[in-house]
């Protein structure tokens, strides 16, 4: 009989809560793990996806050993001791995968639920950001310092990604709460200009799909996101 598979990475894995993230937020899985990457999110939201990769994870675990279970059974092998040895360990293991999963989701909901009582909330109309505010911000969120030019003394803002951002457009950006400078550091070195809390949610709330509606709460699943397997 050949040796077990290890598991082997794969595409992202589909949990049964995507669907409550992408409700919630107004965005798709995909991209909110694309946000948190590029440091756009807000704390509650960087705080949910790190808890989604992590129930991202487990499914994968919980997807390998049902998809072993299943070849075990198929009628590949012969039926003796040994497939009953493999099988009784390959589901000990899915067990121990759904568990992990189940935990796992838990914690998903835990930081979920705050999100989708504050989507369903009715909330003031904000002021949209105008698209050149929109794309400082961007450019921002991927690190920017601001420099003073030794022989000229104009500012300009530098981004990571290469984009110069007037100054005149930074001091806007600061007087709206949107953006902060650390003026611990000189200017002629560059002062690190990052966004606020404020900043990250404009942004957010900004690239957010234009069709989404606040979701409807739905009722509190139960300790587990599907049924698991059943202890022997």
């Amino acid at each position: 009989m050949p040796p077990e598979p290890a598991p082997t990475p794969a595409r992202r894995a589909v949990s049964p809560l995507d669907h409550r993230l992408e409700a919630a937020t107004g965005h798709d899985i995909d991209t909110l793990w694309a946000y948190r990457d590029r440091g756009i999110l807000d704390e509650p939201h960087a705080h949910l996806v790190d808890r989604h990769r992590e129930l991202a994870k487990t499914q994968t675990g919980v997807t390998f050993y049902r998809r072993l279970l299943n070849r075990l059974s198929s009628g590949e092998f012969d039926v003796n001791d040994a497939l009953f040895t493999r099988i009784h360990r390959t589901v000990d293991q899915l067990e121990e995968a759904a568990d992990a999963r189940n935990a796992a989701a838990g914690k998903v909901l835990a930081a979920l639920e705050p999100i989708e009582a504050a989507a369903a909330a009715p909330a003031p109309e904000a002021q949209p950001l105008a698209t050149d505010d929109h794309a400082a911000l961007l450019a921002i969120a991927g690190g920017a310092k601001l420099y003073e030019h030794l022989l000229t003394g104009r500012m300009s803002v530098t981004a990571a990604s290469g984009t110069r951002i007037p100054h005149a457009k930074l001091q806007r950006l600061e007087d709206a709460g949107l953006v902060v400078r650390d003026t611990g550091h000189p200017v002629h070195a560059g002062q690190p200009v990052a966004l606020t809390d404020a900043g990250r949610a404009a942004l957010f709330a900004a690239r957010r799909t234009p069709t989404t509606r606040a979701p409807t709460l739905p009722a509190r699943p139960g300790t587990s996101p599907s049924t698991p397997v059943q202890r022997r």
